[in-house]
């Protein structure tokens, strides 16, 4: 027999969210490890917020809101507003029930600052790291280094002469035709329009220059978990300076030792890093005549063990860049766009750990 097409607008239910939720369901897991690390932030938070007047949307939300945009590859925040309407997994997640009212999209605008002005990321990604130390699941003797561009959110034709005003007379001031071909342009003469902190930069010859700044990670080499982030403005010098700093945060008692790729092998970076203690496993620039790592270095089996491990930094950039907010954009000026960056790092991190325990216990 033929069941009935009919349309119902009310709906009763007797079970639960945290019914509908499949047992194995991986968000489980990372709620679990979410809702530790924000009870922890509490006291933190409470800092931000003023004692006196009418209850915000509370920062707890905001930061699980935000890291389902991070997880499941949501454009933007309006965007996102409108999943959590009606997924009903979302709204477990975040934590409102099926009849809880959304908050607009601009509550995200609102408490940016106020989450900029706290630290509120790197504090949540030194919380998710701690986590993962108690695990045991942090090398503290071996570590990778490695740089990505991430293009920023403003257009070519925003990158104009510095002092230049709008055209009045263009027919279109909103949009303008802007003619740029076969003029000198350059970030000494030229500053974007929309993003003031974006730079023009190309990864190498024959490459094409975009506006964008320069995401720096340093990954440990037990299972590639991020220890250490930082977001540059893009410049050639600005990979070396940012793994310097990093790898000072990071040395200890403990001799280390540091890999990365080619763009490494420079004779100032490697005397640098053996000057503090650390020991470089930089690969071979085999386009120059001497190279800063010599047979000493290459000659050792861990040397070999660090140029695998490293390549799992690209595993991390990959990730940013396909499923994470990194491959575009969405927010301008470096703190905005580092504060990001330090928070995707945070729910990699997170991914990471979930599937390294599963492994464990298949």
């Amino acid at each position: 027999m033929r069941g009935a097409n009919k349309h119902q607008d009310g709906m009763w239910s007797y079970v639960g969210a945290e019914q509908r939720i499949p047992a194995d369901h991986p968000l489980r897991a990372i709620r679990k490890m979410v809702d530790e690390v924000l009870e922890d932030l509490s006291p933190r938070l409470s800092r931000l917020y003023s004692r006196f007047g009418r209850p915000s949307v509370a920062p707890e939300r905001l930061l699980r809101a935000l890291l389902l945009q991070a997880l499941y590859s949501i454009r933007s925040e309006r965007q996102l507003m409108e999943q959590l309407d009606y997924n009903l997994l979302f709204r477990w997640f975040v934590g409102l029930a099926m009849d809880d009212p959304i908050w607009d999209a601009t509550v995200f605008s609102k408490n940016r600052q106020r989450l900029l002005a706290g630290e509120v990321a790197q504090a949540f990604f030194e919380r998710v790291l701690e986590m993962a130390r108690r695990q045991d699941l942090l090398s503290e003797e071996h570590f990778s280094v490695d740089g990505t561009l991430l293009e920023a959110w403003a257009s070519q034709k925003s990158f104009q002469k510095k002092g230049r005003g709008a055209g009045a007379d263009d027919e279109d001031p909103g949009n303008p035709s802007v003619d740029f071909h076969g003029e000198q342009r350059t970030n000494a003469t030229h500053q974007s329009t929309t993003d003031a902190q974006a730079r023009l930069y190309r990864k190498g010859p024959g490459k094409e220059a975009r506006l964008c700044y320069m995401g720096h990670v340093l990954t440990e080499n037990g299972h590639g978990l991020v220890v250490d982030t930082r977001v540059t403005m893009a410049n050639g010098t600005a990979e070396v300076e940012a793994a310097q700093e990093m790898v000072r945060a990071r040395r200890g008692r403990r001799r280390i030792t540091v890999g990365g790729d080619k763009n490494y092998d420079q004779h100032g970076f490697v005397q640098a890093l053996r000057e503090i203690g650390v020991t470089p496993h930089v690969a071979q620039n085999q386009k120059r005549r001497r190279s800063a790592i010599d047979g000493r270095t290459t000659s050792r089996a861990g040397y070999q063990v660090s140029q695998r491990k490293r390549k799992l930094v690209e595993q991390l950039f990959g990730w940013l860049k396909t499923v994470g907010p990194m491959r575009k954009l969405k927010h301008r000026g470096l703190m905005r766009v580092a504060w990001m960056f330090t928070f995707s790092a945070a729910v990699y991190n997170l991914v990471r750990m979930v599937n390294l325990a599963r492994e464990a216990a298949a």
